[in-house]
């Protein structure tokens, strides 16, 4: 460990948030986001929007954070950011940003890969709490509306995707059965809250995907056909089951999603799980997650606020890189479609 404090700053840009947090000796002290409020009149991102709210938003979030903080930009030793996966116009902006702040302090950049942050946001820890992080090797499900994943991390720095989606990712999913109920944007927390009043009485079918990999593009067809029956013999169909086809919707895509994170348990014999990503914010996976730990598991979920898009994981991700002096060149282009 280096003598002196080593704080790190993170830019997070890949979609639609503009994120902006400090790291200092592997502890947050400032985590900052600005949403975009825009996209909801679209019901979905856009992204020639988003890259231009990241350039309005990315100075001042970047302020916030330092002054919450209670630091000076001279004391930042580096500055890590996401180079990846994402949309290109909105990653150009925060790698863009990064790479003058740095330069202008005459200070290293690191590369961070989007899904690399949601593994690691398990160990950020709070200044005033005791760290309590997967232990090595561990296996976490990562699950957004860009991706769906069971990685297999036997180090920070090491790690397997063992399971993927070979078309839509779970979070997608749930945005797009939202849009066929006509769920305001953004519709996956609505989609929960509304399940949580309601009972799964409708089934629809799991797709059949060799391995520990997904797919959930078939059971959006599923999904859209069966509304469509149902609304062709009552108008009034969604409206009136509202609440108990959200929970039918939420029980299938949280029972295929555990279903495969059992058989990479029992296939791996490791115990210690974990689960990431924005869609892990979803009360029906987070409760069915830690009932694993009757099966004998060790179970990891991070707060809320590291769940979704942020800045802490990116910050967190680069600190430990800082540590291994593992550093990018300016020359550095961002990549919309990086793998771990």
């Amino acid at each position: 460990m280096p003598q002196s404090s080593t704080i790190i700053l993170g830019i997070e840009s890949s979609c639609d948030d503009t994120a902006a947090a400090i790291i200092k000796d592997g502890k947050i002290l400032a985590n900052i986001i600005a949403n975009q409020d825009i996209h909801k009149a679209y019901g979905g991102v856009v992204p020639e929007l988003a890259s231009r709210a990241h350039q309005q938003n990315i100075v001042p979030v970047v302020e916030a954070a330092i002054k919450k903080a209670g630091i000076t930009k001279e004391e930042i030793r580096a500055v890590a950011f996401t180079n990846g996966p994402g949309l290109l116009g909105s990653l150009i902006v925060g790698s863009s940003f990064s790479k003058a702040f740095a330069m202008g302090l005459k200070i290293p950049i690191i590369e961070v890969n989007h899904m690399h942050g949601h593994v690691l946001a398990h160990f950020i820890t709070e200044a005033d709490e005791t760290a309590n992080h997967p232990k090595f090797p561990f296996l976490c499900l990562t699950v957004s509306g860009g991706h769906t994943q069971i990685v297999k991390i036997t180090d920070y720095f090491d790690m397997e995707v063992i399971g993927e989606t070979i078309d839509d990712a779970a979070g997608e999913a749930f945005d797009k059965v939202s849009k066929m109920l006509q769920l305001p944007y953004p519709g996956g927390p609505i989609l929960d809250k509304n399940a949580q009043q309601g009972n799964a009485v409708f089934d629809f079918p799991h797709p059949k995907v060799e391995g520990l990999n997904y797919s959930f593009s078939g059971l959006k067809t599923s999904i859209l056909y069966f509304l469509k029956k149902e609304l062709e013999k009552n108008p009034l169909f969604i409206e009136e089951n509202m609440n108990d086809i959200c929970a039918s919707v939420q029980k299938t895509i949280v029972d295929i999603l555990l279903i495969n994170l059992k058989k990479a348990i029992h296939q791996t014999g490791i115990k210690e799980i974990a689960i990431a990503g924005g869609v892990s914010a979803n009360s029906e996976l987070r409760k069915r997650f830690l009932e694993l730990e009757k099966e004998g598991c060790k179970t990891y979920i991070p707060k809320f606020e590291y769940c979704t898009d942020n800045a802490a994981m990116i910050a967190i991700t680069g600190y430990y890189k800082f540590l291994k002096q593992d550093f990018a060149d300016q020359e550095l282009v961002p990549n919309a479609r990086m793998k771990i």
